[in-house]
């Protein structure tokens, strides 16, 4: 049955982690959804959840859902504040969302200690660093 199904491949939507702010109070990040295609994309919703272990335990976030509705093309939506305490768990942002009646999902998977500034990129139509993920498959 599953083989039946046709094969919705996800391309230019991306996730990112952004660096809004440095101050000596400490780092601000937020994540964002990126739709990097020409066109846009209808009834946006993004499932967040963190997952690992912290201090020898096992570790869960609570999942947020977000409805983003629609967004626009060449643009950028934020999702959620995140906060640096998480950076060490793995951070699953699950997107699913509408394009031309046809229902697209991915999920984008940030692992423990991807977060770095070694990492980061100009994350496009945001023009601030972060680390993105991009929706290739």
């Amino acid at each position: 049955m599953k083989k039946d199904l046709p094969e919705n491949s996800v391309t230019g939507v991306d996730v990112a982690v952004v660096l809004e702010s440095d101050s000596p109070q400490g780092k601000v990040w937020n994540v964002y959804l990126i739709n990097e295609k020409d066109t846009q994309i209808q009834n946006v919703l993004v499932s967040s959840k963190g997952y690992g272990t912290k201090d020898n335990r096992e570790v869960k976030t609570t999942t947020l859902r977000h409805f983003l509705g629609d967004v626009g093309a060449q643009s950028a939506v934020k999702i959620e504040a995140i906060d640096t305490e998480v950076f060490g768990l793995t951070n699953e942002y699950w997107v699913s969302y509408y394009e031309d009646n046809i229902m697209y999902d991915k999920k984008y998977i940030f692992l423990p200690e991807s977060i770095v500034d070694e990492n980061l990129i100009n994350a496009p139509f945001i023009g601030k660093p972060g680390v993105m993920i991009g929706g290739q498959n």
